[in-house]
């Protein structure tokens, strides 16, 4: 064989070496979640550590506010965020632009109505003060859920982005406080009722979770969590395999419940048929 062959079939094992190098090192490369405190971070590290055993490195990153995880993965600074509904998803793709879409479904946590000063709504005083979300679709959905509850009603046509102007009948006069969603169970002891997200709730233990005066059971799945992915990174196979293992890992479920002390009153699986 001559030289030039010789170093022609090096040169092509050299590139070959530094494609399968190139593979490997871009297959290693950590999936990551973003998430926000509680059995939504919880339940992600358990199935992280079921995925690391298939091969797939998972990273959860926690953040504190509603804001920058839709913006750090539009930004690709990481890969997954799960703790948006898609009705809040859809509003921040309308407002921000963002390149973001729900991959898969998961927990649906029911929002309730709480008070550490009164047993019952019926208890609740004119001109009562009512802690509600600040954010648009939260807003909505606390309000829509006050109307269930029989405490106000709100305009016929009134959409999702409700807001107080869209009340037409409030017989006990509420005045309603805005406050950041995962402020609320703090602020709950500072009203006579608020809006309380049950995830919150169990993981800061301000109060018992489960003694919600009403719950919003009667919610459709676009309420629950999802999985949020780059509209072009959708296709990752890193993230097909951590999906699978989420939606099939009894210890996930597990861990899930007991968050939940057990009440299924609280929350609902939406990858399980109910």
């Amino acid at each position: 064989m001559t030289i030039s062959k010789i170093l022609k079939k090096l040169t092509a094992f050299s590139l070959v070496s530094t494609a399968v190098l190139l593979s490997s090192t871009a297959t290693a490369a950590p999936l990551k979640i973003g998430v926000v405190p509680g059995i939504f971070a919880d339940s992600v590290v358990v199935a992280a550590q079921e995925a690391k055993q298939q091969g797939v490195a998972v990273q959860v990153i926690e953040f504190t506010d509603w804001a920058t995880p839709n913006v750090a993965l539009d930004a690709g600074d990481i890969d997954l965020n799960y703790y948006q509904n898609s009705n809040y998803l859809a509003n921040a793709v309308r407002d921000k632009g963002f390149k973001l879409v729900s991959v898969q479904p998961g927990i649906l946590s029911y929002l309730g109505l709480y008070s550490l000063k009164h047993a019952t709504l019926a208890d609740l005083p004119d001109g009562a003060k009512v802690a509600i979300a600040s954010d648009a679709v939260n807003v909505g959905r606390g309000l829509r859920l006050l109307q269930h509850a029989g405490l106000i009603t709100l305009r016929p046509e009134t959409g999702l982005l409700g807001t107080p102007d869209d009340i037409v009948s409030n017989p006990k006069n509420l005045k309603f406080v805005e406050v950041e969603g995962p402020q609320l169970a703090r602020a709950t002891q500072d009203v006579d009722l608020a809006q309380g997200f049950p995830y919150f709730i169990l993981a800061s233990k301000a109060f018992d979770a489960t003694k919600a005066l009403s719950l919003t059971s009667y919610e459709d799945d676009s309420w629950a969590i999802q999985f949020v992915a780059r509209s072009d990174k959708t296709k990752d196979p890193r993230i097909a395999q951590f999906l699978e293992v989420y939606k099939t890992s009894p210890a996930v479920r597990e861990a899930i419940d007991q968050f939940y002390q057990g009440e299924k009153k609280l929350y609902r699986l939406t990858w399980l048929p109910h």
